[in-house]
């Protein structure tokens, strides 16, 4: 039996789940999230707290198990309290502004980037280096948070470029001057 699968997740107060035909769907003050669940698992819904139960023991119930539980969690949290993922941008000129839906960076390339932020995901701006992202949808927080550091990576010598907050980024040493 999966240990995480097992474990109830609780419902806070003005969260509302349903499930119709293979369909689960996650209603909360902050939005409303959708999910597919695979075949193979059954999905108790109660007052306070939800319970997933495979409903055999074959290989993909067994691998999708805990995986489903932790998904639909994500959910439940993400539509009660909200997620939120912070950037760092270091190095000398580089900085960010939200414009509307878009984010506006300066990352030492010879033009400024706008990066459209997809729906559900807004962005603040702290001391012009620091990017705050907020969304209900843990997966596509994570996944526009990627996108924004892929646009200009730590790079090992200098340490420039855009950050996890939080992230350590291993230093190399840099070239030392031969001896003749």
């Amino acid at each position: 039996m999966s240990r995480v699968g097992k474990l109830p997740i609780p419902l806070p107060k003005g969260v509302e789940v349903t499930l119709k035909d293979v369909v689960l769907t996650v209603k909360g003050p902050k939005g409303t999230l959708h999910r597919t669940v695979p075949g193979g698992i059954d999905i108790e819904i109660g007052k306070e707290a939800m319970l997933f139960k495979r409903g055999d023991d074959s290989k993909e119930a067994r691998s999708t198990h805990g995986m489903i539980r932790a998904l639909v969690h994500n959910m439940v949290k993400g539509v009660s309290e909200g997620f939120t993922k912070a950037l760092e941008i270091q190095g000398t000129g580089y900085r960010a502004e939200v414009q509307g839906n878009n984010l506006n960076l300066s990352l030492g390339y010879s033009h400024p980037i706008s990066f459209p932020l997809p729906d559900g995901i807004k962005a603040s701006v702290d001391r012009a280096n620091v990017v705050r992202l907020e969304g209900i949808d843990i997966e596509e927080l994570g996944e526009t948070a990627a996108r924004i550091r892929a646009l200009r990576p730590v790079e090992p010598y200098k340490g420039k470029g855009i950050r996890y907050s939080g992230e350590h980024v291993h230093r190399k040493a840099g070239k030392t001057g031969s001896k003749k």
